[in-house]
Protein backbone atom coordinates (compact mmCIF):
# COMPACT_ATOMS: atom_id res chain seq x y z
CA UNK A 1 0.00 0.00 0.00
CA UNK A 2 1.36 3.32 -0.37
CA UNK A 3 2.30 5.54 1.74
CA UNK A 4 -0.60 7.86 2.87
CA UNK A 5 0.44 10.31 5.38
CA UNK A 6 -2.95 11.92 5.80
CA UNK A 7 -4.57 8.20 6.16
CA UNK A 8 -6.94 7.40 9.17
CA UNK A 9 -7.84 4.12 10.26
CA UNK A 10 -10.78 3.24 12.06
CA UNK A 11 -10.67 0.05 14.04
CA UNK A 12 -14.24 -0.54 16.85
CA UNK A 13 -13.50 -3.24 19.26
CA UNK A 14 -15.02 -4.49 21.97
CA UNK A 15 -12.06 -4.83 24.88
CA UNK A 16 -11.06 -5.78 28.18
CA UNK A 17 -8.85 -4.23 30.44
CA UNK A 18 -5.97 -3.83 28.06
CA UNK A 19 -8.28 -2.28 25.24
CA UNK A 20 -5.91 -2.12 22.31
CA UNK A 21 -2.08 -1.36 21.97
CA UNK A 22 -0.22 0.56 19.15
CA UNK A 23 3.27 1.09 18.74
CA UNK A 24 4.28 3.53 16.56
CA UNK A 25 7.72 3.78 14.82
CA UNK A 26 9.60 4.85 11.87
CA UNK A 27 10.28 2.89 9.29
CA UNK A 28 11.66 2.46 5.13
CA UNK A 29 11.32 -0.36 2.74
CA UNK A 30 13.93 -2.54 1.42
CA UNK A 31 13.75 -5.21 -1.25
CA UNK A 32 15.49 -8.53 -0.55
CA UNK A 33 16.27 -11.71 -2.16
CA UNK A 34 14.69 -10.73 -5.23
CA UNK A 35 11.34 -9.59 -4.17
CA UNK A 36 9.51 -6.77 -5.56
CA UNK A 37 7.53 -4.48 -3.31
CA UNK A 38 4.34 -5.43 -5.49
CA UNK A 39 4.62 -8.98 -3.95
CA UNK A 40 0.50 -10.09 -3.80
CA UNK A 41 -0.40 -10.85 -0.28
CA UNK A 42 -0.90 -14.61 -1.01
CA UNK A 43 2.77 -15.16 -1.88
CA UNK A 44 3.92 -13.58 1.37
CA UNK A 45 1.72 -15.53 3.26
CA UNK A 46 3.17 -18.51 2.80
CA UNK A 47 6.63 -16.99 4.05
CA UNK A 48 5.22 -15.95 7.30
CA UNK A 49 5.82 -17.51 10.94
CA UNK A 50 3.12 -18.05 13.00
CA UNK A 51 2.77 -19.08 16.69
CA UNK A 52 0.85 -22.28 17.91
CA UNK A 53 -2.12 -20.91 20.80
CA UNK A 54 -2.05 -24.52 23.22
CA UNK A 55 -4.45 -22.97 26.01
CA UNK A 56 -4.65 -18.96 26.59
CA UNK A 57 -1.54 -18.03 25.28
CA UNK A 58 -2.90 -15.62 22.91
CA UNK A 59 -2.23 -12.67 24.80
CA UNK A 60 1.33 -13.63 25.13
CA UNK A 61 1.56 -14.54 21.16
CA UNK A 62 0.25 -11.17 19.90
CA UNK A 63 2.72 -8.88 22.14
CA UNK A 64 5.65 -10.83 20.66
CA UNK A 65 4.40 -10.89 17.14
CA UNK A 66 3.75 -7.07 17.97
CA UNK A 67 7.26 -6.95 18.97
CA UNK A 68 8.44 -8.80 15.95
CA UNK A 69 8.40 -6.21 13.76
CA UNK A 70 9.84 -3.33 15.34
CA UNK A 71 13.60 -3.21 13.98
CA UNK A 72 15.30 -0.89 16.81
CA UNK A 73 14.37 -3.25 19.15
CA UNK A 74 15.85 -6.20 17.70
CA UNK A 75 19.26 -3.61 17.03
CA UNK A 76 18.70 -3.47 20.60
CA UNK A 77 18.65 -6.89 21.90
CA UNK A 78 21.46 -7.94 19.44
CA UNK A 79 23.52 -5.24 20.36
CA UNK A 80 22.78 -6.25 24.54
CA UNK A 81 23.28 -10.14 23.76
CA UNK A 82 26.30 -10.03 21.53
CA UNK A 83 28.08 -7.44 23.86
CA UNK A 84 27.25 -9.57 27.02
CA UNK A 85 28.90 -12.47 24.99
CA UNK A 86 31.43 -10.68 24.02
CA UNK A 87 32.53 -9.39 27.67
CA UNK A 88 32.38 -12.99 29.17
CA UNK A 89 30.30 -14.32 31.68
CA UNK A 90 32.09 -13.51 34.47
CA UNK A 91 31.76 -9.81 34.40
CA UNK A 92 28.04 -10.44 34.42
CA UNK A 93 28.52 -12.26 37.41
CA UNK A 94 29.80 -10.20 40.18
CA UNK A 95 27.02 -8.38 41.91
CA UNK A 96 26.96 -4.43 40.97
CA UNK A 97 24.45 -3.91 43.70
CA UNK A 98 24.33 -4.82 47.34
CA UNK A 99 22.09 -7.09 47.86
CA UNK A 100 18.86 -6.45 49.78
CA UNK A 101 15.40 -7.82 51.14
CA UNK A 102 13.38 -6.23 47.89
CA UNK A 103 16.40 -7.18 45.55
CA UNK A 104 18.05 -10.72 46.37
CA UNK A 105 21.42 -11.24 45.04
CA UNK A 106 19.99 -13.92 42.29
CA UNK A 107 17.19 -11.21 40.98
CA UNK A 108 20.49 -8.74 40.79
CA UNK A 109 22.96 -11.58 39.06
CA UNK A 110 19.56 -12.24 37.03
CA UNK A 111 19.38 -8.97 35.59
CA UNK A 112 22.66 -8.26 34.86
CA UNK A 113 23.00 -11.56 32.66
CA UNK A 114 20.20 -10.73 30.69
CA UNK A 115 17.72 -13.45 30.52
CA UNK A 116 14.66 -11.64 29.31
CA UNK A 117 17.14 -10.22 26.81
CA UNK A 118 18.34 -13.49 25.59
CA UNK A 119 15.05 -15.20 25.71
CA UNK A 120 13.56 -12.73 23.39
CA UNK A 121 15.89 -12.12 20.76
CA UNK A 122 15.86 -15.65 19.72
CA UNK A 123 12.08 -16.03 19.65
CA UNK A 124 11.71 -12.72 17.70
CA UNK A 125 15.06 -13.78 15.54
CA UNK A 126 12.87 -17.13 14.34
CA UNK A 127 9.84 -15.08 14.14
CA UNK A 128 11.68 -13.06 11.54
CA UNK A 129 12.47 -16.34 9.28
CA UNK A 130 11.62 -16.41 5.95
CA UNK A 131 10.68 -19.87 5.28
CA UNK A 132 9.55 -21.32 1.89
CA UNK A 133 6.10 -22.04 3.31
CA UNK A 134 3.52 -21.30 6.22
CA UNK A 135 5.56 -22.24 9.88
CA UNK A 136 4.63 -22.50 12.70
CA UNK A 137 6.65 -22.05 16.21
CA UNK A 138 6.04 -22.35 19.86
CA UNK A 139 6.57 -19.21 22.75
CA UNK A 140 7.51 -21.72 25.04
CA UNK A 141 11.00 -20.90 25.30
CA UNK A 142 10.72 -17.36 25.96
CA UNK A 143 7.75 -18.38 28.61
CA UNK A 144 10.72 -20.49 30.27
CA UNK A 145 13.35 -17.58 30.40
CA UNK A 146 10.57 -14.97 31.61
CA UNK A 147 9.66 -17.76 34.47
CA UNK A 148 13.56 -18.15 35.54
CA UNK A 149 13.66 -14.56 35.90
CA UNK A 150 10.88 -14.02 38.01
CA UNK A 151 11.15 -17.67 39.39
CA UNK A 152 7.28 -17.69 39.39
CA UNK A 153 5.64 -19.51 36.99
CA UNK A 154 3.33 -17.67 34.46
CA UNK A 155 -0.48 -18.55 34.73
CA UNK A 156 -2.07 -19.81 31.77
CA UNK A 157 -5.56 -18.88 32.32
CA UNK A 158 -6.56 -15.96 30.56
CA UNK A 159 -4.41 -12.68 30.87
CA UNK A 160 -3.82 -9.63 30.04
CA UNK A 161 -1.42 -8.66 26.96
CA UNK A 162 -0.68 -4.82 28.25
CA UNK A 163 -0.08 -6.03 31.69
CA UNK A 164 2.28 -8.71 29.74
CA UNK A 165 3.96 -6.32 27.44
CA UNK A 166 4.58 -3.91 30.55
CA UNK A 167 6.36 -6.91 32.31
CA UNK A 168 8.56 -7.55 29.56
CA UNK A 169 9.23 -3.53 28.73
CA UNK A 170 10.11 -3.16 32.39
CA UNK A 171 12.00 -6.26 32.63
CA UNK A 172 14.37 -5.38 29.77
CA UNK A 173 14.76 -1.76 30.75
CA UNK A 174 15.57 -3.34 34.24
CA UNK A 175 18.03 -5.83 32.19
CA UNK A 176 19.62 -3.17 30.73
CA UNK A 177 20.43 -0.76 33.25
CA UNK A 178 21.73 -3.05 35.50
CA UNK A 179 24.34 -4.43 32.77
CA UNK A 180 25.72 -1.24 32.48
CA UNK A 181 26.12 -0.73 36.61
CA UNK A 182 27.75 -4.17 35.98
CA UNK A 183 30.06 -2.94 33.17
CA UNK A 184 31.22 0.48 34.72
CA UNK A 185 31.66 -1.76 37.80
CA UNK A 186 34.45 -4.32 35.93
CA UNK A 187 35.96 -0.97 33.95
CA UNK A 188 36.21 0.58 37.40
CA UNK A 189 38.56 -2.22 38.80
CA UNK A 190 40.41 -2.65 35.54
CA UNK A 191 41.03 1.42 35.08
CA UNK A 192 42.25 1.26 38.76
CA UNK A 193 44.51 -1.96 38.66
CA UNK A 194 45.84 -0.23 35.43
CA UNK A 195 46.90 3.41 37.21
CA UNK A 196 48.12 1.55 40.78
CA UNK A 197 50.83 0.03 38.67
CA UNK A 198 51.21 2.94 36.76
CA UNK A 199 51.04 5.31 39.75
CA UNK A 200 53.89 3.25 41.35
CA UNK A 201 56.33 3.26 38.44
CA UNK A 202 55.78 7.09 38.18
CA UNK A 203 56.31 8.03 41.57
CA UNK A 204 59.45 6.26 41.44
CA UNK A 205 60.81 7.95 38.36
CA UNK A 206 59.89 11.22 39.90
CA UNK A 207 60.93 11.09 43.38
CA UNK A 208 64.84 9.59 41.69
CA UNK A 209 64.67 12.63 39.32
CA UNK A 210 63.70 15.84 41.79
CA UNK A 211 66.06 14.15 44.56
CA UNK A 212 68.86 14.56 41.63
CA UNK A 213 67.64 18.49 40.82
CA UNK A 214 67.14 18.83 44.39
CA UNK A 215 63.51 19.36 44.47
CA UNK A 216 61.30 19.17 47.35
CA UNK A 217 60.12 15.18 47.72
CA UNK A 218 56.64 16.68 49.33
CA UNK A 219 55.37 17.50 45.50
CA UNK A 220 56.01 14.33 44.52
CA UNK A 221 52.78 13.23 46.09
CA UNK A 222 51.24 16.49 44.61
CA UNK A 223 52.27 15.66 41.22
CA UNK A 224 51.20 12.11 42.02
CA UNK A 225 47.35 13.16 42.73
CA UNK A 226 47.53 15.52 39.26
CA UNK A 227 49.04 12.53 37.42
CA UNK A 228 46.14 10.32 38.86
CA UNK A 229 43.28 12.77 37.35
CA UNK A 230 44.49 13.43 34.44
CA UNK A 231 44.66 10.16 33.84
CA UNK A 232 41.34 9.35 34.73
CA UNK A 233 40.12 12.43 32.46
CA UNK A 234 41.35 10.58 29.65
CA UNK A 235 40.00 7.30 30.19
CA UNK A 236 36.72 7.00 27.54
CA UNK A 237 33.00 6.16 28.78
CA UNK A 238 32.33 3.26 26.35
CA UNK A 239 28.77 4.31 27.18
CA UNK A 240 28.68 8.19 27.51
CA UNK A 241 26.50 8.43 24.46
CA UNK A 242 25.25 5.04 23.05
CA UNK A 243 21.21 4.37 22.66
CA UNK A 244 19.46 3.39 25.62
CA UNK A 245 16.35 0.95 25.89
CA UNK A 246 14.37 2.18 22.89
CA UNK A 247 10.53 1.50 24.69
CA UNK A 248 12.14 3.59 27.35
CA UNK A 249 10.96 7.73 27.64
CA UNK A 250 10.72 10.40 31.01
CA UNK A 251 7.51 12.10 31.73
CA UNK A 252 7.31 14.71 34.70
CA UNK A 253 4.39 16.06 36.44
CA UNK A 254 4.05 19.84 37.15
CA UNK A 255 1.91 21.57 39.85
CA UNK A 256 1.29 25.04 40.50
CA UNK A 257 -0.76 26.63 43.11
CA UNK A 258 -3.57 29.11 42.53
CA UNK A 259 -3.54 31.45 45.80
CA UNK A 260 0.66 31.71 45.62
CA UNK A 261 2.05 30.42 42.47
CA UNK A 262 4.51 28.57 44.00
CA UNK A 263 5.48 25.50 41.32
CA UNK A 264 7.31 22.96 42.70
CA UNK A 265 10.19 21.24 41.30
CA UNK A 266 8.58 19.11 38.57
CA UNK A 267 8.62 14.74 39.19
CA UNK A 268 10.06 12.92 36.53
CA UNK A 269 9.36 9.42 35.78
CA UNK A 270 10.29 6.79 33.55
CA UNK A 271 7.58 5.37 31.33
CA UNK A 272 7.86 1.78 28.98
CA UNK A 273 4.21 2.57 27.69
CA UNK A 274 1.61 5.47 27.89
CA UNK A 275 -2.15 4.58 29.01
CA UNK A 276 -4.41 6.86 27.53
CA UNK A 277 -8.08 6.75 29.12
CA UNK A 278 -10.31 6.48 26.20
CA UNK A 279 -13.48 9.19 27.09
CA UNK A 280 -17.34 7.69 27.10
CA UNK A 281 -18.52 8.58 23.71
CA UNK A 282 -19.75 6.71 20.64
CA UNK A 283 -16.49 7.86 18.93
CA UNK A 284 -13.15 9.68 19.28
CA UNK A 285 -9.27 10.03 18.09
CA UNK A 286 -6.02 9.17 19.33
CA UNK A 287 -4.91 12.87 19.73
CA UNK A 288 -8.41 13.50 21.73
CA UNK A 289 -7.21 10.85 24.22
CA UNK A 290 -3.60 12.72 24.05
CA UNK A 291 -5.48 16.28 24.94
CA UNK A 292 -6.96 13.71 28.35
CA UNK A 293 -3.29 13.37 29.57
CA UNK A 294 -1.84 16.41 28.70
CA UNK A 295 -4.41 18.57 29.63
CA UNK A 296 -4.25 20.93 32.95
CA UNK A 297 -6.42 19.04 36.48
CA UNK A 298 -7.53 21.12 38.38
CA UNK A 299 -7.33 19.63 42.19
CA UNK A 300 -9.00 21.01 45.26
CA UNK A 301 -7.65 20.22 48.36
CA UNK A 302 -4.23 20.56 48.56
CA UNK A 303 -1.98 21.48 50.72
CA UNK A 304 0.64 23.81 49.31
CA UNK A 305 4.04 23.87 50.93
CA UNK A 306 4.57 27.71 50.48
CA UNK A 307 1.30 28.33 51.75
CA UNK A 308 1.41 26.15 55.03
CA UNK A 309 4.76 28.50 55.72
CA UNK A 310 3.00 31.14 54.98
CA UNK A 311 0.07 30.32 57.63
CA UNK A 312 2.74 29.01 59.94
CA UNK A 313 4.51 32.51 59.85
CA UNK A 314 1.07 34.50 59.97
CA UNK A 315 0.59 32.85 63.39
CA UNK A 316 3.95 33.26 64.82
CA UNK A 317 4.11 36.93 64.38
CA UNK A 318 0.71 36.66 65.91
CA UNK A 319 1.76 35.25 69.20
CA UNK A 320 4.64 37.24 69.15
CA UNK A 321 2.76 40.49 68.67
CA UNK A 322 0.30 39.06 71.84
CA UNK A 323 3.11 37.69 73.98
CA UNK A 324 4.73 39.69 76.59
CA UNK A 325 8.06 37.05 77.24
CA UNK A 326 11.40 37.81 76.47
CA UNK A 327 12.21 33.98 76.19
CA UNK A 328 8.98 33.59 74.22
CA UNK A 329 9.52 36.73 71.67
CA UNK A 330 13.89 35.88 71.29
CA UNK A 331 12.64 32.17 70.47
CA UNK A 332 9.70 33.50 68.04
CA UNK A 333 12.01 36.15 65.83
CA UNK A 334 14.59 33.11 65.54
CA UNK A 335 11.24 31.10 63.78
CA UNK A 336 9.74 34.14 61.85
CA UNK A 337 13.35 34.71 60.62
CA UNK A 338 14.24 31.05 59.40
CA UNK A 339 10.47 30.59 57.74
CA UNK A 340 10.65 34.11 55.84
CA UNK A 341 14.09 32.75 54.86
CA UNK A 342 12.55 29.15 53.46
CA UNK A 343 9.57 31.21 52.17
CA UNK A 344 11.83 33.33 50.00
CA UNK A 345 14.57 30.66 48.77
CA UNK A 346 13.22 27.15 49.47
CA UNK A 347 9.76 26.55 50.51
CA UNK A 348 9.85 23.01 49.91
CA UNK A 349 12.83 22.83 52.70
CA UNK A 350 12.66 20.68 56.25
CA UNK A 351 12.63 22.74 59.25
CA UNK A 352 13.53 21.44 61.42
CA UNK A 353 14.68 23.61 63.85
CA UNK A 354 11.02 25.07 63.83
CA UNK A 355 8.32 23.96 65.58
CA UNK A 356 5.97 24.07 62.55
CA UNK A 357 1.74 23.87 63.75
CA UNK A 358 0.47 20.92 63.01
CA UNK A 359 0.01 19.71 58.80
CA UNK A 360 -3.74 19.58 59.68
CA UNK A 361 -4.09 23.26 60.33
CA UNK A 362 -2.58 23.94 56.97
CA UNK A 363 -4.68 26.06 54.65
CA UNK A 364 -6.11 23.61 51.39
CA UNK A 365 -5.85 24.78 47.99
CA UNK A 366 -6.51 24.56 44.34
CA UNK A 367 -4.09 23.56 42.23
CA UNK A 368 -3.27 23.12 38.67
CA UNK A 369 -1.43 19.71 37.67
CA UNK A 370 0.21 19.10 33.94
CA UNK A 371 1.83 16.22 32.60
CA UNK A 372 4.37 16.07 29.95
CA UNK A 373 6.89 13.96 28.11
CA UNK A 374 10.23 15.31 28.53
CA UNK A 375 11.80 12.61 26.51
CA UNK A 376 10.08 10.76 24.09
CA UNK A 377 11.12 7.04 23.59
CA UNK A 378 12.49 5.50 20.18
CA UNK A 379 9.71 3.11 20.38
CA UNK A 380 6.34 4.36 21.76
CA UNK A 381 3.79 1.90 22.93
CA UNK A 382 0.04 3.38 23.55
CA UNK A 383 -2.31 1.54 25.85
CA UNK A 384 -6.12 2.66 25.29
CA UNK A 385 -7.87 1.89 28.49
CA UNK A 386 -11.24 1.22 28.01
CA UNK A 387 -12.36 -0.19 31.37
CA UNK A 388 -14.96 1.42 32.95
CA UNK A 389 -15.53 0.75 37.24
CA UNK A 390 -18.78 1.67 38.47
CA UNK A 391 -19.92 1.66 42.57
CA UNK A 392 -20.33 -1.25 43.69
CA UNK A 393 -17.22 -3.22 42.51
CA UNK A 394 -18.62 -3.74 39.10
CA UNK A 395 -16.66 -2.89 35.88
CA UNK A 396 -17.87 -3.00 31.95
CA UNK A 397 -16.42 -2.21 29.03
CA UNK A 398 -16.47 1.19 26.82
CA UNK A 399 -17.22 0.29 23.01
CA UNK A 400 -16.16 3.75 21.69
CA UNK A 401 -15.01 3.77 18.41
CA UNK A 402 -11.11 5.37 18.34
CA UNK A 403 -9.41 6.43 15.08
CA UNK A 404 -6.01 6.49 14.95
CA UNK A 405 -3.68 8.11 12.40
CA UNK A 406 -0.67 6.28 10.34
CA UNK A 407 1.79 9.00 11.37
CA UNK A 408 1.43 10.46 14.86
CA UNK A 409 2.84 13.68 15.23
CA UNK A 410 4.04 14.50 19.17
CA UNK A 411 6.28 17.33 20.96
CA UNK A 412 6.02 21.17 20.64
CA UNK A 413 6.55 23.59 17.93
CA UNK A 414 10.49 23.44 18.32
CA UNK A 415 11.03 19.92 19.54
CA UNK A 416 8.54 17.94 16.85
CA UNK A 417 8.18 13.92 17.13
CA UNK A 418 7.01 12.04 14.37
CA UNK A 419 6.28 8.19 14.71
CA UNK A 420 4.96 5.92 12.13
CA UNK A 421 2.38 3.02 13.35
CA UNK A 422 3.97 -0.33 12.90
CA UNK A 423 2.03 -2.96 15.05
CA UNK A 424 -1.23 -3.02 17.00
CA UNK A 425 -2.96 -5.25 19.51
CA UNK A 426 -6.45 -5.31 20.09
CA UNK A 427 -9.00 -7.45 22.05
CA UNK A 428 -12.23 -8.94 20.90
CA UNK A 429 -14.71 -10.21 23.26
CA UNK A 430 -16.16 -9.12 26.98
CA UNK A 431 -14.37 -6.69 30.15
CA UNK A 432 -13.32 -10.53 31.10
CA UNK A 433 -12.77 -13.06 28.40
CA UNK A 434 -12.25 -12.90 24.75
CA UNK A 435 -8.96 -13.26 22.42
CA UNK A 436 -6.10 -11.14 21.06
CA UNK A 437 -4.98 -10.41 17.82
CA UNK A 438 -2.10 -8.37 16.60
CA UNK A 439 -1.28 -6.73 13.36
CA UNK A 440 1.77 -6.02 12.11
CA UNK A 441 3.36 -3.85 9.20
CA UNK A 442 4.67 -5.83 6.48
CA UNK A 443 8.41 -4.54 5.69
CA UNK A 444 11.01 -6.03 4.12
CA UNK A 445 14.24 -4.99 5.30
CA UNK A 446 17.69 -4.62 3.87
CA UNK A 447 19.90 -7.86 5.30
CA UNK A 448 22.49 -7.51 7.65
CA UNK A 449 26.27 -7.76 6.28
CA UNK A 450 29.62 -8.95 7.90
CA UNK A 451 32.24 -7.64 4.66
CA UNK A 452 35.07 -8.14 6.53
CA UNK A 453 35.13 -11.41 8.27
CA UNK A 454 38.25 -11.71 9.77
CA UNK A 455 38.71 -7.91 10.53
CA UNK A 456 38.18 -6.37 14.00
CA UNK A 457 35.03 -4.60 13.58
CA UNK A 458 32.13 -2.91 16.27
CA UNK A 459 28.58 -4.43 17.18
CA UNK A 460 27.65 -3.58 13.72
CA UNK A 461 28.32 -4.18 10.05
CA UNK A 462 28.42 -0.89 8.20
CA UNK A 463 28.06 -2.10 4.96
CA UNK A 464 25.10 -4.21 3.16
CA UNK A 465 26.26 -7.01 1.15
CA UNK A 466 24.54 -8.05 -2.16
CA UNK A 467 24.26 -11.67 -1.16
CA UNK A 468 21.08 -12.32 -0.61
CA UNK A 469 19.91 -13.67 2.93
CA UNK A 470 17.07 -16.04 3.81
CA UNK A 471 16.89 -14.33 7.23
CA UNK A 472 15.85 -10.90 7.62
CA UNK A 473 18.42 -8.96 9.97
CA UNK A 474 17.84 -5.46 11.42
CA UNK A 475 20.55 -2.84 10.45
CA UNK A 476 21.36 -0.05 12.83
CA UNK A 477 20.27 3.16 11.65
CA UNK A 478 22.36 6.23 10.32
CA UNK A 479 23.06 9.18 12.22
CA UNK A 480 20.25 11.67 11.48
CA UNK A 481 19.89 14.42 9.86
CA UNK A 482 19.30 18.09 12.07
CA UNK A 483 16.28 19.05 10.17
CA UNK A 484 12.67 19.06 12.79
CA UNK A 485 10.79 16.21 11.08
CA UNK A 486 14.68 13.83 10.65
CA UNK A 487 15.02 14.84 14.38
CA UNK A 488 12.29 13.02 15.24
CA UNK A 489 12.27 9.49 17.01
CA UNK A 490 12.91 7.53 13.68
CA UNK A 491 12.73 4.08 15.05
CA UNK A 492 13.76 2.35 12.47
CA UNK A 493 15.95 4.94 10.22
CA UNK A 494 14.97 7.87 7.96
CA UNK A 495 11.54 8.10 6.29
CA UNK A 496 11.57 6.92 2.61
CA UNK A 497 8.77 6.13 0.54
CA UNK A 498 7.13 3.51 1.00
CA UNK A 499 4.90 0.58 -0.67
CA UNK A 500 4.38 -1.75 1.90
CA UNK A 501 1.00 -2.42 3.26
CA UNK A 502 -0.55 -1.98 6.94
CA UNK A 503 -2.64 -5.02 7.59
CA UNK A 504 -4.95 -2.81 10.30
CA UNK A 505 -5.77 0.21 7.77
CA UNK A 506 -5.91 -2.35 4.77
CA UNK A 507 -8.96 -3.64 6.87
CA UNK A 508 -10.48 0.23 6.57
CA UNK A 509 -9.87 0.57 2.78
CA UNK A 510 -11.83 -3.05 1.97
CA UNK A 511 -8.49 -5.00 1.16
CA UNK A 512 -7.65 -7.80 3.23
CA UNK A 513 -6.16 -7.88 6.29
CA UNK A 514 -4.26 -10.88 8.05
CA UNK A 515 -4.83 -10.86 12.02
CA UNK A 516 -2.33 -12.64 14.23
CA UNK A 517 -4.11 -14.69 16.78
CA UNK A 518 -1.53 -17.16 17.68
CA UNK A 519 -3.21 -20.00 16.16
CA UNK A 520 -1.61 -22.69 13.69
CA UNK A 521 -3.52 -22.97 10.47
CA UNK A 522 -5.00 -20.38 8.66
CA UNK A 523 -4.95 -16.69 9.57
CA UNK A 524 -3.59 -17.72 12.63
CA UNK A 525 -0.16 -16.39 11.35
CA UNK A 526 0.90 -12.77 10.99
CA UNK A 527 3.07 -10.53 9.06
CA UNK A 528 6.74 -11.22 8.98
CA UNK A 529 8.55 -8.09 9.07
CA UNK A 530 11.95 -7.10 9.43
CA UNK A 531 13.32 -3.94 11.09
CA UNK A 532 16.54 -1.93 10.76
Amino acid sequence: MPEQTHTIAKYAVATSLAAITLIYVFQPTFSIDGESSSTSASSRKRGIVGLSNPANDCFINSVLQALAGLGDLRVYLIRETHRRKLDGPEVYQELAEEPSKEKPAWKIEGRQRGIVTQGLKEILDALNERPIYKKTISAAGFVVALEQAFKQRISRQQQDAQEFLQVVAERLSDEYHAGRRARAQARKKLTNGVQLELDEEDEDSLESEQLSNGSNPESTQTNGHLLESQKQETVPSAEEEEDGFPLEGISSSQIECLTCGFAPKPTASTFCSLTLNVPQLSSTTLNSCFDGMFKTEHIEDFKCEKCRLIHALSEFQAEYAKSTSEKFKLKTEGYIRRLEEAIEMNPEEELFDVEMPDSKFAPKRQIDRHIRVTKFPKILAIHLSRSIFELGNSSMKNSAKVSFPERLRLGGLLDKKMYRLLSVVCHKGSHNSGHYESFRRQNVIQPFSTPNTFHTSGVYSKTATPIPSQISTPQRRPELETSTLSSTPELLSPSTQSSTSLPFTSRASGESSRPTNGKAGKGSSSNSTSSP
